[in-house]
């Protein structure tokens, strides 16, 4: 080891000087000059590793020359104070405080904390237990060891709740669904109970408000503004009017039919009829028709409201505005070119218990409770085709068209039965429309920059606000203005919607067996294809990569 008497403090106690002689004590090596450094009174002074290096190589080079009989004078230490880092993530919702043991000087404080704080800004989501709990462990700490902790979160904000309407009443179609039970616990099919009727002041609807949401902060102190609830109108039909003492609810006026619309409710005249036939001939009726009987052959039935048959369809017409309920079966015929001889055509939801060779077209859901046979089925929703327990449910034969997805319980037969199902095939026009909504966003931005660019250069309000038309202009712009900031929310809070659709499409919208798929099955799931060369039992079909993959995790 050198001789202890190389090394001493500095005049005032801050540095470390290292006097040396290469002829007399070189050759050096940096491990040597070092070790000097861990002798008491020395050992928490910060080594200058790089003075040290220069230090062994200018000594070295000396040794055995001339010059090397006269000392040099090097500082290899110095007293460093504590020090502290505040790092702020990207998000600036978290920020960390990393503290270190001082070298020989003053050791981190609380005042000197606040001090960094203040220099860097951040004033919000503070902890001052974490604060204390790290300048704790610095007298644990060796000179120059640190530690790290999160001393500060921001505040989320949290977003709004959307608006949510609740019907309160029964719908027609839901009789199909849900059969009388017996006193023995069986069910019976030819029961479904009463009408589905309501009488004035019966709440039909109840609209829960969205919430704006709760603004947030980071570390810095900026406020975070919530992404406010989507409304939701609920719409007040014929026959109904909001309650006056709470406007969120929706109550009858009159008797008769509670009917659902998108966005609200209406209450229906009920026109009764036993058979429509040529007897009675083809009905056309502003209100919701009930047959308790049957539809006969080359029949028209159009109602404004629900249609609900008690009894069978047979190749006869059915139009409504809302929903179409046959409580037992669409029968049809396969005509020429294709053509089958029932059709029915609905807004609202189409549900029947039995159906074959039939036209079925639907904007909300369509379902089947027990065969969908051989019939050509269109819905901007889903197709189901199964009873309440998910037992019997069988898809067979036809084309199936749906936005939203299939779910039955069989589809197709042990006969091998072509069977058309095409599902989800609406993606790029949903591109389509966020692309609209984006380019829709980008113009209200810019029109609303242009109006504050016109405001700014407008002269002091003293010189014009005497100025009628002046004044008018003025209005003008600024109610201009609020309009682009609430129509630019709206397209904005559609576009957030409608682009998770969009990312998770295919996640949503698949084909589901709960039994069986059957070979000579053709399904179309966005452009992935694939025809069953075999039977699958209990599947999840959907389209990953633009092609067809099977999930048998939900086998029982």
């Amino acid at each position: 080891m050198l001789d202890p008497e190389l090394i001493e403090l500095s005049a005032d106690g801050n540095l470390v000087e290292f006097k040396v002689t290469p002829n007399t004590h070189g050759p050096l090596t940096a491990t040597a000059v070092e070790e000097l450094l861990q002798l008491p009174g020395f050992y928490q002074y910060f080594p200058r590793k790089n003075v040290i290096d220069q230090a062994v190589i200018k000594v070295n080079q000396l040794v055995g020359q001339d010059d090397g009989q006269y000392e040099l004078f090097f500082e290899i230490a110095e007293r460093r104070d504590g020090e502290i880092t505040l790092t702020v993530d990207d998000d600036k919702m978290h920020a960390q405080m990393t503290v270190s043991a001082a070298w020989g000087g003053e050791e981190v404080t609380l005042p000197a904390v606040l001090k960094a704080l203040k220099a860097a800004n951040i004033s919000m989501g503070l902890s001052k237990l974490k604060i204390q709990a790290l300048l704790s462990q610095i007298p644990q700490l060796d000179p120059g060891q640190s530690c790290t902790e999160t001393i500060a979160n921001g505040k989320a904000a949290v977003n709004g709740t959307n608006a949510e309407l609740t019907r309160k009443v029964s719908l027609a179609r839901e009789r199909l669904l849900q059969p009388q039970q017996r006193e023995d616990g069986t069910v019976d099919m030819r029961n479904l109970g009463d009408i589905i009727m309501v009488k004035p002041n019966d709440v039909l609807m109840v609209k829960t408000p969205a919430t704006p949401g709760s603004p947030g902060y980071d570390v810095h102190g900026t406020k975070l503004a919530p992404q406010p609830g989507k409304d939701v109108k609920m719409t007040v039909g014929n026959g109904c009017a909001l309650l006056q003492s709470d406007e969120n609810v929706l109550i009858a006026t009159v008797p008769g039919q509670p009917v659902e619309s998108k966005s609200g409710m209406q209450v229906d005249d009920v026109l009764q009829i036993k058979d429509v036939d040529v007897g009675y001939g083809n009905v056309d009726f502003k209100g919701s028709i009930m047959i308790t009987g049957d539809v006969h052959e080359g029949m028209v039935v159009k109602s404004s409201g629900d249609i609900t048959v008690m009894g069978f369809v047979d190749s006869a017409s059915l139009y409504a505005t809302g929903d179409i309920t046959v409580s037992k079966g669409v029968i049809g015929r396969q005509l020429k070119d294709d053509k089958l001889s029932t059709t029915l055509d609905a807004k609202g939801q189409i549900t029947a218990q039995f159906v074959q060779y039939s036209n079925l077209n639907a904007t909300r859901d369509i379902v089947v409770t027990k065969q969908l046979l051989h019939s050509h089925t269109t819905t901007q929703e889903k197709l189901i085709v199964s009873d309440a327990n998910g037992r019997r449910g069988d898809l067979v034969g036809g084309i199936a068209n749906t936005d939203k997805g299939v779910s039955a319980v069989i589809i197709g037969a042990t006969a091998g039965t072509k069977t058309e199902l095409f599902c989800a095939m609406k993606q790029s026009s949903l591109k389509q429309q966020l692309k609209q909504l984006d380019e829709s966003v980008k113009a209200m931005v810019v029109a609303k920059l242009n109006i504050e660019a016109q405001l700014k250069k407008l002269p002091p309000k003293a010189e014009w606000q005497n100025d009628e038309m002046m004044v008018e202009q003025v209005k003008a712009m600024l109610e201009e203005k609020r309009r682009i900031t609430e129509e630019r929310a709206r397209e904005e809070a559609e576009f957030n919607e409608l682009e998770k659709e969009v990312k998770a499409y295919y996640q949503m919208y698949r084909i589901e067996a709960k039994k069986h798929i059957f070979a000579n099955v053709e399904l179309h799931i966005g452009q992935a294809f694939v025809k069953t060369q075999r039977e699958h039992g209990p599947c999840m079909a959907f389209n990953e990569g633009q092609e067809i993959k099977f999930d048998y995790n939900n086998r029982k």
